[in-house]
């Protein structure tokens, strides 16, 4: 498949997406954790719920547990976001002496700053690759839901590809300079028109490209 093909044809029929960079790269890491198997909706009410409780991220990171498993209830896996939560601010205040900042990740080149944040059990492939390309603009490509749907209907990755495998897959396969917005193309396809149990195929690009039974 061309995938610059399949970019411009998502192009046509979605618009190119804007770039909107994250301005603190910590929010961003705390928010993509929270988004893990979440739909959007509830992640904004959670990162909304959780950035207002706490004045700072060391009130964040020495809360009480419970407590704040409470402030993001609205997500699943609390329990295992408060503690994601707390261990990621925990490694990032090691790692900097003190500061909560991801900044010197931005010194590092992609892979050894992948490999730093996958480090932090709870934090995988998808959770790096958003951080690492909404915030520092680095050529990651995140895989969700959307996107491996996506991948293996349009013949990019097989069916049985883990996610683990669609990350190494789509990473080497896709372009650097288009990787973030074929990113935001496929969720935006996915979520329209290309769903998981009732996909609307009537539209150019699953003509083009889908090779699901539904088409």
């Amino acid at each position: 498949m061309d995938i610059r093909q399949l970019h411009r044809d998502l192009i046509e029929l979605h618009g190119r997406p804007s770039k909107t960079y994250s301005e603190d790269g910590v929010r961003q890491l705390l928010t993509t954790i929270l988004s893990q198997n979440v739909a959007d909706v509830q992640t904004a009410r959670a990162s909304e719920a959780l950035f207002a409780a706490y004045p700072d991220y060391r009130a964040m990171e020495t809360a009480d547990h419970d407590e704040l498993a409470e402030v993001i209830s609205e997500v699943g896996l609390m329990n295992q976001k408060a503690t994601r939560i707390q261990r990621s601010l925990a490694a990032i205040r090691e790692e900097t002496g003190g500061e909560y900042t991801l900044a010197f990740l931005d010194e590092m080149d992609t892979d050894e700053a992948q490999a730093w944040l996958t480090d932090i059990k709870g934090v995988g492939s998808k959770t790096a690759n958003v951080v690492l390309n909404f915030h520092f603009e680095k050529p990651t490509f995140a895989v969700d839901t959307h996107i491996q749907r996506l991948a293996t209907r349009f013949g990019l990755i097989e069916e049985s590809t883990t996610a683990d495998q669609a990350h190494e897959v789509l990473n080497e396969l896709i372009p650097d300079d288009i990787k973030y917005s074929l990113h935001v193309l496929l969720i935006t396809h996915g979520k329209e028109y290309c769903s998981a149990q009732t996909p609307d195929c009537d539209n150019p690009v699953c003509e083009t490209y889908c090779e699901c039974d539904h088409c």
